[in-house]
């Protein structure tokens, strides 16, 4: 990696981290709270749901959590660099692991990144690097736990109106959390991206808010659309998703995934992705991805209006009278402004535009932007470099940014081969 080319930790990555465990104990209590209610009211079923999706989001989490710090313990130096207090759970293994089955090691994480983060920031003393490492795989999970648990609760709150034709003040906490929840995964996702590019010009107020913007004019719809199809055909909706999933989870095995270290690991990740893609568009594989882009979005519009359609068709008359045509106009108007929000990010607010690319030394002038762009990574590399670097999140930003110049690998190796599963 290039000297001083690594962003150091700062005040706002400690405050980032400080609201990002807010965030995850309010989500989680609000959870808890929609839980109680619907079991002291007897809606059983609903409960069963919840408490199904906060089980499976948990479980899932954990296992991420579970295997990176496997990962790392396997890297050589890594104990030696961290130092061995600093280091998650310090050499405690078996302690990490019942952490981890109790469905405490998110939050332990969480934990260790602002305890290494206040060290870094407050005391002055060393670990800049390793309390970066921390919030980046903090960032990754709290991605992975918005998408398993966070949308498909908004969709199931947003069922629950439409079923009963009125809503209870948990309800309506439950949705503000819920979108809070994704509102800022969204943002601390994207920033600790940036991070790994090398030629990273400042990512104005503008092009944050226009990047939030239409990601949520996406999302949106889409959760809404969702809970419409279900209130109309309950029994339905398991189908749907398994079906779309499957479909997901094989377009992601055909792209090649390499992002975990194992190949049980890697095939976690992409039913990961296959849930997230059931929800919103997330680049999983290097190259030009303007094309797949185009795929999953026309997919997912001819999916959406067959949503709609299905609900139009069943959905009851006198109940669904005040608000059908305003829904039915919003939501495609909604979904398409967000597609125009998108091309205008990287039309006119991508922070890539207010900074021109220079080449990479001693690769041929007549290579295409994307691959001159683009520094090799190998998350499998079996080596440590006295640089820490978090290949996990510098994976996706390669991925993510299809023409910026992003940190290589310490040790200039090539990346490893894509495992032929």
């Amino acid at each position: 990696m290039e000297p001083g080319t690594f962003s150091k930790y700062s005040w706002t990555d400690f405050v980032f981290s400080v609201i990002g465990v807010c965030t995850f104990l309010v989500d989680w209590g609000s959870d808890v709270w929609v839980a109680t209610e619907f079991y002291c009211r007897g809606d059983f079923f609903w409960f069963g749901v919840l408490v199904g999706l906060m089980v499976l989001s948990s479980v899932v989490v954990q296992m991420f959590s579970w295997f990176w710090f496997k990962y790392d313990r396997e890297l050589p130096g890594f104990s030696a660099q961290t130092g061995a207090k600093s280091v998650l759970f310090g050499d405690r293994v078996k302690l990490s692991c019942l952490l981890h089955v109790l469905q405490l090691g998110f939050l332990f994480r969480h934990i260790s990144a602002i305890r290494q983060g206040f060290r870094v920031w407050w005391r002055k003393e060393e670990g800049s690097e390793y309390a970066v490492y921390l919030t980046h795989d903090l960032s990754m999970l709290r991605l992975i736990e918005t998408f398993c648990e966070s949308a498909p609760q908004l969709t199931l709150m947003i069922h629950v109106i439409l079923r009963t034709n009125k809503a209870r003040t948990v309800q309506f906490v439950s949705i503000a959390a819920s979108t809070t929840s994704i509102a800022w995964m969204v943002v601390d996702y994207h920033r600790c991206l940036r991070a790994f590019l090398i030629d990273k010009a400042k990512q104005g107020w503008g092009s944050s808010l226009i990047y939030f913007l239409w990601n949520l004019l996406l999302i949106a719809p889409r959760v809404v659309a969702l809970a419409l199809f279900s209130s109309v055909l309950p029994g339905y909706i398991a189908a749907h998703f398994l079906m779309l999933w499957f479909v997901f989870v094989l377009w992601a095995w055909q792209q090649r995934t390499n992002f975990m270290d194992s190949v049980g690991g890697e095939w976690l990740y992409r039913s990961t992705v296959g849930l997230i893609w059931y929800f919103s568009w997330f680049n999983v594989a290097e190259g030009q991805t303007r094309g797949r882009s185009l795929i999953y979005h026309s997919f997912m519009t001819i999916d959406g209006v067959i949503l709609l359609v299905t609900w139009w068709c069943y959905r009851d008359l006198v109940q669904t009278d005040a608000f059908v045509l305003p829904l039915l106009i919003s939501l495609p108007l909604t979904y398409l402004l967000g597609l125009l929000f998108k091309t205008l990010y990287y039309c006119c607010f991508h922070p890539k535009l207010w900074r021109p690319l220079g080449r990479e030394p001693g690769l041929p002038s007549d290579l295409p932007d994307a691959e001159v762009s683009f520094r090799d990574f190998s998350i499998q590399d079996s080596t440590l470099s006295s640089t820490l670097v978090n290949k996990r999140m510098a994976c996706h930003a390669t991925n993510f940014y299809t023409d910026q110049r992003v940190l290589r690998n310490p040790h200039g190796t090539n990346g490893a081969e894509p495992p032929h599963l």
